[in-house]
């Protein structure tokens, strides 16, 4: 199959897969002789075993250490193991300071419970009011403009 069958067949965009391949997660194809790319069933499955661990919102990074031991299928998966547990752990933080975020949000939201002028929007205010409160430059730079 071409590029764009392959894209249809697994849902994903013809420049998500090229990335794929500039990346080494997934090979290359071999090639026509009119240079088009041609793709087999072999890359169906690996683009979907990618897209699916992309989905579990994991790293390249991830991905390929677990594309190393799915090529690998004798060697000990203690390292997925940890991979994943070290992933469970990212989501866990992640979930808390979604949480964080959506107390913040709801605060704002309760800051205008009608509609009105935008010049008397609570939530517009309460934007204005953190915007100017919150520090946004780099660390490095906020760090550098104390001393």
């Amino acid at each position: 199959m071409k590029i764009g069958e392959l894209a249809q067949a697994t849902g994903t965009q013809v420049e998500t897969i090229r990335y794929y391949e500039r990346e080494g997660v997934l090979p290359l194809a071999e090639r026509t002789e009119a240079n088009y790319r041609v793709y087999d069933h072999s890359h169906v499955q690996r683009l979907a075993f990618i897209r699916h661990c992309r989905c579990l919102d994991m790293t390249l990074d991830e991905v390929r250490v677990l594309l190393k031991y799915k090529d690998s299928p004798q060697d000990n998966c203690g390292e997925v193991n940890h991979l994943l547990d070290a992933h469970i752990g990212h989501v866990t933080q992640r979930i808390s300071e979604l949480k964080v975020l959506q107390k913040e949000l709801r605060a704002l939201r309760s800051g205008c419970p009608v509609d009105q002028v935008a010049a008397n929007c609570g939530i517009l205010s309460g934007l204005d009011r953190a915007a100017q409160a919150h520090d946004h430059r780099p660390a490095s730079r906020a760090l550098t403009h104390l001393k």
